[in-house]
């Protein structure tokens, strides 16, 4: 029977943003931790933990106390010695970003070395999140220890949701993502694609053709595209819900990201899928209007209820 919690896997890594001269503020962000930590402000009262590995390094401790600091904890994720985090900048034009990014040797990587502590993490869950990006950071072997863990957590009654979230520079090859995807997608109770991602890898023509394509093997399936409606597939049907302009935006990055914890946090709270695409929208809309990946906890929540 699973549990009241929420568990997110994947990569963390150090943030630099806000770039005033030579000077950065810097933070800590990752897709799945986005994720979190938007899902973990509108679920205050689920317990929240970020699975992934860890150095033994100033940042890696800093890392893990600005999660405790936010309700967010580790579990039985591994430390390992001598490992450090990821690093990447954010660099803007206008609002829209671009990313450079140190992250080869990240301990992330490393997420998978103990198939325990990772089927632990994910005991007594009520809803287990990780991305094409979880899968991309792993070999062959740690990808296939993941599968597992998840594949054992829905057997126990996790509620599973996978963002495909295709970057290509992660992958040796097109057919390597498309295969480890296809897998995952394989034990996953809702998709949180987002369109152009899907039309590079699976060269999908339209949304619809996405949705066509996934809801063969996903219950529910919600495509994101930007500033365009994202396109519910359910029950055999497909449903628009308009997104929101934001004319002032001031950083897209965790946009995505954010729409993900607002929507699984919507439907962990009883609402119909529209109603929580309609919530994530307003998050996604009010994370764009801050710097960096992570919005306060009170923005949040004051755009999911409004």
């Amino acid at each position: 029977m699973a549990g009241n919690g929420v568990a997110s896997i994947g990569e963390c890594m150090l943030e630099l943003s806000g770039q005033t001269g030579p000077n950065w503020r810097m933070g800590f962000a990752g897709d799945t931790f986005n994720t979190l930590w938007a899902l973990h402000a509108l679920s205050a009262d689920r317990p929240a933990t970020y699975v992934s590995a860890f150095g033994d390094d100033p940042f890696s401790q800093g890392q893990i106390g600005f999660f405790a600091e936010n309700g967010i904890g580790i579990g039985s994720s591994p430390i390992i010695a001598g490992a450090r985090p990821g690093l990447y900048a954010i660099t803007l034009t206008g609002a829209e970003r671009s990313f450079t990014y140190w992250r080869g040797d990240a301990a992330a990587r490393q997420l998978a070395s103990d198939p325990a502590a990772l089927s632990k993490n994910l005991e007594n869950q009520a809803l287990v999140y990780f991305s094409g990006i979880t899968l991309a950071i792993l070999d062959d072997a740690a990808r296939k220890t993941l599968l597992a863990a998840v594949t054992k957590a829905r057997a126990a009654g996790s509620l599973i949701a996978f963002d495909p979230n295709y970057r290509p520079r992660l992958w040796r090859t097109r057919e390597d993502a498309q295969a480890a995807i296809v897998e995952a997608l394989g034990v996953t109770d809702i998709a949180l694609p987002t369109f152009p991602d899907e039309q590079m890898l699976f060269e999908d023509a339209t949304p619809q053709a996405t949705a066509e394509r996934l809801r063969q093997r996903v219950g529910e399936v919600v495509i994101k595209n930007g500033e365009q409606p994202a396109l519910i597939a359910e029950n055999g049907t497909l449903r628009d819900v308009p997104a929101i302009h934001v004319a002032a935006a001031v950083d897209t990055t965790g946009a995505g990201d954010s729409f993900n914890g607002g929507y699984l946090a919507a439907r962990l709270a009883g609402h119909g899928p529209r109603e929580a695409a309609s919530r994530a929208h307003r998050v996604a809309a009010a994370v764009v209007q801050v710097r960096g990946a992570l919005a306060p906890f009170e923005t949040l929540r004051a755009a999911f209820e409004n």
